[in-house]
């Protein structure tokens, strides 16, 4: 299969809405509808139109809101899914709970939250966590590669990343920062993956950060950098995010699904099919698959909960 490609000119008409049209035929219609982290989105995407050519009279459509923005609706019961690059968070819960969202937690694929530079800059090899710290933390008045290292060169550092309704934005300060939510202010900010791709690659001395997915697809045009967290410089990679050498930054990455949307056979058999075609899936959108006992792990939470 050849890669699921995600283009700023058509993420938003690509991922609002997968339509069924390949189903063929005629029948009764249903639409199973999720919304979340645009890091998950080319994920459920994916599935989703796979889905839709065995399945007659299923729209699935996906929404990118960010993980937060996602579970804000989820938790006022209007969508069925919620994608999320993150946990919920306790708050979120409490709201679900007060509304009567019962829900469960399904992992669907790994991802190593990638660093990313303009092709062009050709001294940033590798960024060490404290440098990366230095950068994003709140207050920082790094504005010149100089200041994060000596020996880089005095060019202007513009930087991009994901808005704070993102569950990437929130993984990275926690792990880089210290303090979820923590960061300067001063950065262009977007909840579109793509919108960060584009700022980078087309900013000298830019550099930015999101899902692996959308860097593997992107790759002509932008630089990964390797991260050294503690033992040595390592490159983002399936490889290095399953074996768990790629740290801070491998995380998993989740759908939530409400309990009584599980009731409605289409939304068992979706999930369902994620999750036992998941590699073949995640091959086709690059991620980073789940390994066979996760894969298991999360069969046996759906099995459970349709009884």
């Amino acid at each position: 299969m050849s890669p699921l490609r995600i283009s700023t000119a058509v993420t938003t008409a690509a991922l609002a809405l997968v339509a069924a049209g390949c189903g063929g035929g005629g029948g009764s219609s249903s639409t199973i509808s999720a919304d979340g982290s645009s890091t998950v989105g080319p994920y459920v995407t994916a599935a989703a139109e796979n889905f839709q050519k065995e399945s007659d009279g299923v729209n699935i459509t996906v929404g990118i809101s960010g993980s937060g923005g996602g579970f804000e609706r989820f938790c006022r019961g209007e969508t069925d899914l919620s994608n999320a690059s993150r946990e919920i968070k306790d708050e979120e819960a409490e709201i679900c709970a007060s509304n009567g969202v019962e829900y469960i937690e399904l992992q669907v694929a790994n991802d190593a939250l990638t660093v990313v530079v303009n092709k062009g800059n050709d001294w940033a090899d590798c960024l060490t966590t404290d440098e990366l710290k230095k950068i994003w933390e709140p207050g920082s008045k790094v504005s010149s590669w100089k200041q994060v290292r000596d020996g880089f060169p005095d060019n202007a550092l513009k930087l991009f990343g994901p808005g704070t309704d993102s569950g990437t934005f929130d993984y990275f300060t926690d792990e880089i920062v210290g303090e979820e939510g923590a960061s300067r202010t001063d950065f262009s900010a977007s909840e579109d993956d793509n919108v960060v791709v584009q700022g980078v690659a087309g900013t000298d001395g830019g550099l930015g950060y999101f899902g692996f997915s959308y860097y593997e697809e992107n790759q002509g045009t932008l630089k990964a950098v390797e991260v050294d967290g503690g033992e040595g410089c390592v490159a983002p990679s399936v490889e290095t995010a399953q074996a768990g050498e790629y740290t801070p930054l491998s995380r998993p990455l989740f759908v939530y699904v409400k309990t009584d949307a599980l009731q409605r056979q289409e939304v068992e058999d979706f999930l369902r099919y994620m999750l036992e075609n998941e590699t073949a899936i995640a091959e086709q959108a690059q991620f980073v698959p789940l390994n066979e006992d996760q894969i298991d792990e999360n069969l046996g939470k759906l099995d459970e909960a349709v009884g």
